[in-house]
């Protein structure tokens, strides 16, 4: 009975390892997959930030390069005081325009881009947790496992030993009946040797004396005979008498010797019954108490395995919605970069079409300022062509207004 209720328990174990190692290699691949997943997106965010980074410099290089082409062009066109001073507004606009815009946006950058490292270092420092936490969970589960596997391989080692005390008890008992059996039959054959051996020295020491009293009486063979005869009779009627009541006093004497050794073997009979029941009681006290040890143990083993099934459970959903955030995060960034690009895109194509506008009011400065000294070198050659020397009283107001229209070109 206590072994078929120590066998009943053992199947189900095994059937729950199997299915918990089937879980736990899902689960065991389910967080290399988002390992994998976290490594690539920390490869992706390396790369938008490597990226965004580039283009940012690459941008702002092209605008100071672009800048500085448009700064040379008015010097070398013309040299004249009005290409420099467009070309020093230029600069105070190109400064006061790309001041505001581009380093506030790339220390905005820069914080958002700590901020994301600082974000994804906490992502990973969580991974690692929690896969550490999962390493200790396995770790604990191959220990369960093998703790489970050794009370099995006890219990079965019991199971066992047990087996082979019952076989031990049976091959003894009938050891013991065979010495009981070998031991009368020793007896009854020493008893039978023994009345053989008395009848035939019994019949030798009679045939010897008939002999010698033949050999050596022939003489009084005849007057004797019959004596010899009668004594012989008698001699023979009380030997029988004495072989009956020798084997009577010897049957009562094995009888005695039978009953004695009955009642001697009874009481080691009852003896070693008591002892044996008493072994059997004890042995089987063990048996249970150590199947229920067993017993317990696996109970406990399950419980432990139940417990770190749902701690599994938790980690599952905890990596799931971290891994949830993480989409969002990626969402939210991808959607930052995009509004970030097309801001981008919308300030360079502001600043283009603001240094377009310049570039069209330079140039008609320029041809406004070419003019204006075109009309200016006319002037002065119609009034230097006057030769008349009574004149020059009148040419004074002449050069005056010269005077005044180049002052008048230079301030312009």
């Amino acid at each position: 009975m206590s072994q078929k209720e120590s066998q009943v328990p053992s199947r189900r174990p095994v059937d729950h390892l199997i299915l918990d190692r089937q879980k736990q290699d899902a689960a065991r691949e389910e967080i290399q997959d988002f390992t994998k997943n976290q490594q690539s997106f920390n490869m992706k965010t390396w790369w938008l930030q490597t990226s965004d980074r580039r283009f940012l410099q690459g941008s702002v290089q092209r605008q100071v390069g672009a800048a500085l082409t448009q700064q040379e062009v008015p010097w070398t066109r013309g040299g004249t005081a009005a290409g420099a001073s467009a070309s020093g507004r230029k600069n105070s606009c190109l400064l006061s325009c790309g001041r505001p815009t581009g380093e506030p946006k790339t220390r905005k950058r820069s914080r958002k881009l700590s901020g994301r490292q600082n974000r994804n270092l906490q992502a990973l420092g969580a991974i690692r947790t929690q896969m550490e936490a999962a390493e200790q969970q396995r770790q604990k589960h191959k220990e369960l496992r093998e703790e489970e596997a050794a009370l099995m391989r006890e219990q079965q080692q019991m199971q066992q030993l047990q087996l082979q005390r019952e076989q031990q008890q049976t091959l003894q008992q009938q050891q013991q009946n065979r010495r009981q059996l070998d031991q009368g039959l020793r007896l009854k054959m020493k008893r039978l040797a023994r009345e053989q051996q008395d009848q035939l020295e019994l019949d030798m020491s009679i045939l010897h004396t008939l002999l010698q009293q033949e050999t050596d009486h022939k003489q009084e063979a005849a007057h004797r005979k019959v004596e010899l005869r009668e004594e012989q009779q008698r001699y023979r009627q009380y030997l029988s008498a004495e072989l009956q009541k020798q084997r009577r006093e010897e049957e009562e004497t094995e009888q005695l010797m039978e009953d004695k050794l009955k009642e001697v073997w009874s009481k080691r009979e009852e003896q070693s019954r008591l002892q044996r029941e008493a072994r059997n009681r004890l042995m089987k006290e063990v048996m249970e108490a150590r199947s229920l040890q067993i017993l317990h143990k696996l109970e406990l083993n399950i419980q432990s395995q139940a417990e770190l099934s749902k701690e599994r459970d938790e980690l599952n959903r905890a990596m799931e919605e971290m891994k949830l955030m993480d989409d969002k995060e990626k969402r939210r960034q991808q959607q930052r970069a995009e509004s970030y690009q097309a801001d981008l895109q919308a300030q360079m194509k502001s600043q283009q079409q603001l240094l377009f506008q310049q570039k069209a009011q330079e140039e008609r400065e320029h041809q406004q300022g070419l003019m204006l000294q075109d009309q200016y070198q006319r002037k002065k050659d119609h009034i230097l062509s006057r030769p008349s020397p009574h004149t020059t009283g009148v040419s004074v107001p002449s050069v005056q207004t010269g005077r005044q229209v180049q002052g008048t070109v230079l301030c312009l």
